[in-house]
């Protein structure tokens, strides 16, 4: 303050302004500066975590009885932060390091005069708020005895702490005032990356409006900024501003400049933990908060779900502002949004499943593209072997006809049962009216466990005597056969196969006959020797040895096979 101006104070509010983020403030004992956080540790998923302090400058480092100015400072290890300022705020009874117990008289070409003494009382009081010995705390000062311009660096940190990138980070600072009864102080912090200066307050801090008490003449309050800031540099410095231009009053003295990482923790869990093939289990995604429960938006990030699960369901959130963007049948969650103010957490969550027996592992390494969110531990979900149903249907020969229709012949049948059996059945011989006729036929149905647990689902039809539409279809024999057996992962390993004996087809020989063998007979009708269809989802196949399709609509299927091992719960085949 210029020396024309009688000392005075103009009491304010017994109150801070700036409460949104007072959870923060930490204890003023033994802070020094520190380098910036490892990854997050995961936590209890929901259960808020302090803040950490990655910057705190209490200016007491090797200071004692003898004042210094703050461009003269060392601060602890180990960063040993030092600290410059514009040329304004180093003269004129500015920037200096100062304490109750300095000497009575300020120090030499200091422009203090006799004003040092209300200098040391400001320091005085700041320990005092800060619970620390008064007579001992020193704070860095200032008394302007000239007009130092508006918006120039009162303090400036000079080398950088390393945080990684996309961060929150909230800062506070003990400020005292005197001389209320004149221009107050404007402060303004500002976070600083390689090129960015981020302001971390949007009202400048002004104690002689908002203290939170008065001792002596002296206003005095912790401030902190109005809410997290999501700091996109990796490296980070601090700057303040005192936006007053004058130096009629404008008296005031900073200590205890604090920087805390209030970013969010991600934890990722399975429910349940196990389960089988086929079913789901939900992974969810919980965004904790810091315990001081400040606003945190716009944080995001891409989970890659383990090689072998997959997307089975829409997704689910219950966070604020969120998108979840999940695609049915993809590897990938990408999700981002808010934690309003006062929440403690807020989660998303995705079902998914397995096509394979295993366990899976979703890890810090898993989640990419983090802005504003600390990574998560490790969960792991198995899903084992399923107690697949069984599947197997075989018949010696049908006809579905518009005149005409014969049901399957001596069906054998092992189907939607998880208890292993056998089916079988013979016929001597049987007439297709008008169509044919048909030789002894013999079926088997079995469904069966082995020694390893594993099941195999198997069908036959074995057909003599074959002759269809006057003998334009004839065979001595034929057999289809199917099998379904469970991989040891789920999944199932199906195939068909048929066996024929002089077969002719419009007079001409067919010998092992590749899967789907279409012939036509011009103006009669289409044959399909060997027809093996897969059935759904690849649970097993349906073989049919001959089928005959008439352009009269005439459908015939001789020696059908089918085998199929499904999860339970799913339906059963019936082609």
């Amino acid at each position: 303050m210029r020396r024309s101006h009688a000392r005075g104070h103009a009491p304010g509010p017994s109150h801070t302004a700036f409460a949104a983020l007072g959870a923060l403030v930490l204890s003023a004992a033994a802070l020094t500066a520190q380098p910036g956080p490892a990854a997050a540790d995961p936590g209890d998923p929901g259960v808020p975590a302090s803040p950490k302090t990655v910057f705190a400058e209490d200016f007491e480092h090797g200071q004692g009885a003898t004042p210094i100015l703050v461009s003269d400072y060392t601060g602890a290890a180990p960063v040993h932060q030092t600290y410059t300022a514009d040329p304004a705020w180093l003269t004129h009874c500015n920037g200096w390091i100062a304490s109750q117990q300095n000497p009575a008289v300020a120090p030499a070409d200091s422009g203090c005069g006799n004003a040092w003494a209300t200098v040391k009382e400001m320091a005085g009081a700041l320990g005092q708020w800060a619970g620390e010995d008064p007579a001992t705390n020193h704070a860095v000062t200032a008394y302007t005895g000239d007009d130092p311009g508006s918006g120039r660096t009162q303090l400036e940190s000079n080398f950088s702490i390393d945080l990684g990138p996309k961060r929150f980070l909230a800062f506070s600072v003990d400020v005292a005032e005197t001389n209320c009864f004149a221009n107050h102080a404007k402060l303004g912090f500002y976070l600083l990356d390689a090129v960015t200066a981020v302001p971390a307050f949007t009202t400048p801090i002004e104690p002689c409006a908002h203290p939170g008490t008065t001792i002596g003449s002296v206003a005095v309050g912790t401030y902190t900024s109005d809410g997290p800031v999501l700091f996109d540099g990796g490296a980070l410095r601090l700057r303040l501003v005192n936006f007053q231009a004058s130096g009629i009053g404008n008296d005031a003295a900073f200590d205890n400049v604090r920087i805390l990482d209030v970013t969010p923790r991600l934890d990722v869990s399975y429910s349940p933990d196990s389960a089988r093939v086929g079913e789901t289990a939900a992974l969810k995604f919980t965004i904790t908060n810091t315990s001081e429960l400040a606003v945190k938006k716009g944080w995001s990030f891409t989970g890659s779900l383990p090689s072998g699960l997959t997307v089975a369901g829409a997704p689910s959130t219950d966070c604020a502002d969120a998108t979840v963007t999940a695609p049915q049948g993809g590897g990938q969650v990408t999700v981002t949004g808010t934690l309003p103010a006062g929440a403690a957490s807020c989660t998303a969550t995705v079902t998914v499943s397995a096509a394979h027996t295993g366990t899976y592992r979703t890890c810090a390494a898993d989640v990419t593209d983090r802005t504003g969110i600390d990574p998560p531990g490790c969960a792991e979900v198995t899903f084992t072997r399923p107690a697949l149903v069984f599947d197997a249907h075989a018949h010696g020969g049908r006809v579905s006809a518009p005149l005409v229709t014969v049901a399957p012949l001596v069906p054998s049948d092992v189907t939607c049962t998880d208890a292993p059996g056998t089916d079988d059945g013979t016929l001597l011989q049987a007439t297709l009216p008008g169509l044919g006729s048909l030789g002894a036929i013999d079926t088997k149905a079995d469904g069966t466990v082995g020694d390893d647990g594993l099941r195999t689902a198997s069908a036959s039809a074995r057909t003599a005597g074959v002759n269809l539409l006057g003998g334009l279809v004839t065979a001595e024999e034929i057999t289809a056969k199917a099998k379904a057996r469970d991989d040891g992962t789920g999944q199932v390993d199906a195939d068909g196969s048929v066996h024929i004996t002089n077969l002719k087809v419009g007079g001409v020989s067919i010998a092992d006959p590749k899967p789907n063998l279409t012939i036509n007979l011009p103006l009669v009708a289409k044959v399909v020797i060997n027809e093996q269809v897969p059935l759904a989802g690849g649970a097993g196949v349906s073989v049919n040895a001959i089928h005959v399709r008439t352009l009269a609509g005439v459908d015939i299927v001789v020696s059908h096979a089918r085998a199929a091992l499904t999860v339970p719960g799913t339906p059963c085949p019936s082609a």
